[in-house]
């Protein structure tokens, strides 16, 4: 992917003064998406199993394994869980046995939303304007919302699909900068997370007028040109066509470039640009309810800080600063004098009708979930998915996720021995594993878990923090000096070098045992404790729930081997059993074959 300059606008301020509106504020057409669950993953394993072009041969859904009542193993069911979700635990695994991969993934489509992290925050007391810790200026409650929801949310399927989301379309902590910010990234995040498995055409447009897009891309208090030489920001419609939608180069179904004499067709150019930044022109925060409070400062006078409602109402016409000008961009015009919400309705349909956008997005959703290197024949199953969810719904991400998780590459033995299947396992969802397997809590319920981005010392990654809008890593990194194809990439890679593999070892080592928090947060490992005399089977556990027993028997008798040059029996003290355990538990985290997900 080329790189292009990002600037990360904010305010100081918000004035919490009456908006008066303009134009149509109507709901737009959201196409959501009617079709059942059922059907959508009836339609999704049929493409998994090579309908609707890509060709592939049989897949396991065609010739189930011996094991459960389904025909999946227990290192199937566990291998699939940690692509769908963040941890296999005994129950998740005897309920993916019991009812299949489709019939699980139905469940988890059809389950209601977990609790949001908007009423968490206020919940704790984070929305209490007259507070002296002054929450409206803070990151961390944002920090600990987002890590509190990754670690307890019932609906973990949702939240690991909005997770994936978080990295498309990706808002920053970091470049948030004005009242209730944290209140912000929760409303944003709790937008993914509704719509995680919703339709792709109602996420874009919730995105286009969230609040913390606004301020991260811009458009929150975009103007039209004033005649005098300004002229509309064009920060967000680059970036919603470059990362949201489209990307740079024309593709294929299957998500191969478009040639044109050998070359690659670029999808839009510097006028598509500015002709589509005059749509996203005329939008701000939403004040109608908004109640303002009086706060007195340190050394005298006072500040006007608005209530927290605004940071989760979609933005809405302020003024009279949006562009009125005739817009063409990829081949569609904007009528001169289209009302905003008018003009917004055709920029975003064009964008979700693209060519591109089905291959574009699903690829970069196989990446998240299940391998850096998806085939194009897998790249184009999912992408027929995106374009007809079998109802004729377009868009549908259910669907889409499904397809993923069903289809023969993700199913399949091929991958575990393909060199260059799978993908390294992101450090935030190792410390999300980490939690949800050993049954982590928090004893006050404060779970005050910050930014860990630092890489010396911590995981050198924290959701919600990424350092620009291109995400924490490129799709199309590849590592320098490697032995990858031509064309193989490696995302994930780019989060490691030496500071990061020490820091996430040394950091590692201490949560495994101390905890978070200065040990509020402490895992139980109940079921491990009671293995603890008899290290085979201890790692046996560890290496089902953590690596799908992926953990090759040459790693598990080094392990085994380490951990007995320490002899623990029956009588062995509770310490003596929990430091075996510990040891364990740290040594299979550390493993190659842990870090690399297949």
């Amino acid at each position: 992917m080329k790189a292009k300059e990002t600037r990360m606008g904010g305010t100081p301020e918000l004035v919490a003064e009456p908006a008066q509106l303009q134009g149509d504020q109507s709901a737009l057409p959201l196409n959501r998406p009617a079709a059942a669950a059922s059907t959508l993953l009836g339609s999704a394993a049929l493409v998994a199993c090579g309908g609707g072009g890509g060709g592939g041969g049989a897949s396991q859904m065609d010739q189930p394994p011996s094991g459960g009542a389904s025909g999946i193993t227990q290192a199937q069911a566990a291998r699939f869980l940690l692509q769908a979700q963040f941890s296999a635990s005994d129950a998740e695994l005897a309920a993916v046995r019991t009812a299949g991969y489709a019939g699980w993934l139905q469940t988890q489509i059809q389950s209601a939303s977990g609790p949001s992290g908007w009423d968490w925050l206020n919940a704790r007391g984070y929305g209490d304007v007259n507070n002296p810790a002054n929450y409206y200026d803070q990151t961390y409650p944002g920090d600990y919302m987002v890590w509190n929801q990754l670690m307890t949310s019932p609906d973990a399927a949702r939240r690991r699909m909005a997770l994936a989301l978080s990295e498309i379309f990706v808002v920053s902590l970091n470049g948030l900068n004005f009242a209730w910010r944290s209140h912000a990234a929760a409303a944003y995040w709790d937008l993914l997370c509704t719509h995680a498995f919703g339709n792709y055409r109602a996420l874009l447009e919730a995105v286009t007028l969230n609040v913390a897009m606004g301020v991260y891309l811009n458009t929150k208090g975009n103007k039209k040109a004033d005649g005098k030489g300004s002229a509309p920001d064009e920060n967000y419609a680059r970036e919603v066509m470059q990362l949201f939608s489209i990307g740079l180069v024309e593709l294929n179904p299957d998500g191969t470039p478009r040639l044109s004499g050998g070359n690659r067709i670029d999808t839009y150019g510097a006028s598509d640009v500015s002709n589509l930044a005059q749509v996203f022109t005329g939008w701000d925060v939403d004040l109608s309810q908004n109640v303002s409070t009086s706060i007195a400062q340190t050394g005298g006078g006072t500040r006007t800080i608005p209530s927290t409602a605004f940071a989760r109402l979609p933005m809405v016409q302020v003024g009279n600063n949006h562009s009125m000008l005739a817009s063409t961009f990829l081949g569609v015009t904007i009528p001169a004098n289209t009302p905003a919400v008018g003009a917004l309705k055709i920029a975003l349909d064009t964008l979700f009708n693209h060519a591109n956008t089905a291959p574009f997005i699903g690829r970069q959703l196989i990446q998240r979930l299940v391998t850096s290197n998806p085939s194009p024949a897998y790249v184009q199953r999912v992408a027929a998915a995106f374009a007809n969810n079998g109802q004729g719904v377009r868009g549908d991400l259910a669907a889409v996720y499904a397809a993923i998780l069903l289809d023969e590459e993700a199913r399949g033995p091929a991958g575990l021995s393909g060199h260059e299947f799978g993908k390294l396992r992101e450090p935030m969802l190792r410390l999300v594993q980490w939690g949800r397997t050993f049954g982590a809590d928090s004893a006050t319920g404060a779970w005050k878990i910050g930014d860990l981005s630092n890489p010396a010392t911590q995981l050198g990654q924290s959701p919600l923090r990424s350092g620009t809008v291109f995400n924490f890593f490129r799709p199309g990194y590849v590592p320098p000096a490697t032995a990858l194809s031509a064309g193989a990439v490696a995302p994930e890679f780019q989060l490691v070098n030496e500071s990061t593999v020490g820091g996430y070892l040394n950091a590692l080592q201490g949560v495994i045992s101390g905890g978070i928090s200065s040990g509020d947060i402490l895992a139980r490992y109940t079921a491990e404790l009671a293995l603890a005399t008899d290290a085979p089977a201890l790692v046996a556990r560890l290496a089902l729930l953590l690596c799908a027993e992926q953990l090759s028997a040459a790693t598990q008798t080094v392990i085994v081997n380490a951990l007995n040059a320490t002899p623990v029996t029956a009588g062995s003290s509770d310490t003596a059993k929990r430091n075996r355990v510990y040891a364990a538990v740290l040594m299979v985290m550390a493993s190659a074959e842990y870090l690399v997900q297949k």
